[in-house]
């Protein structure tokens, strides 16, 4: 195995766990806020199932960047709806006075390292020319410019 497929397979081992992290850590939470504030309850419920599918995408998929993309996105509404109920408030008067230690600053770490990992294997990805293909194609198969063709050998 060399290095690029190495290092895809880690960052996509840590984009798993960070979704299943994600997955407890907001599982734990839907009981008190449906009850809270039932609307947030069903936003963490349904966070939770797409974020599963993620975990799973990012497991079997040969191209992954729709998981990633997925992923990312909600990893980045939770960030935002985390950081909006503890400054200005969430619609119908919902706000969040601290930080629900230890869940809200977990929660953070493991949607801001998914997001993270995303982008590295983007920026690997888009280095070798597969990001967007989502396929491993080997060094020595890779075309050049300077061999003037687009397909390969």
């Amino acid at each position: 195995m060399n290095s690029t497929k190495t290092a895809e397979s880690a960052l996509r081992g840590l984009g798993v766990c960070c979704a299943v992290g994600n997955v407890v850590l907001h599982g734990l939470l839907v009981p008190d806020h449906l009850e809270e504030k039932f609307y947030v309850g069903i936003l963490f419920a349904v966070g939770s199932v797409v974020v599963l599918v993620v975990a799973v995408g990012l497991v079997v998929a040969k191209r992954p960047l729709v998981a990633w993309l997925t992923g990312s996105l909600v990893s980045l509404g939770v960030i935002i709806g985390f950081v909006l109920s503890r400054t200005v408030g969430l619609p119908d008067g919902y706000y969040e006075p601290g930080w629900e230690s230890p869940y809200g600053p977990l929660s953070l770490l493991v949607e801001g390292l998914f997001v993270l990992a995303f982008l590295a294997w983007l920026g690997g990805g888009t280095a070798n020319g597969t990001a967007l293909r989502g396929e491993y194609v080997p060094d020595h198969e890779r075309i050049t410019p300077a061999q003037g063709s687009s397909k390969r050998r």
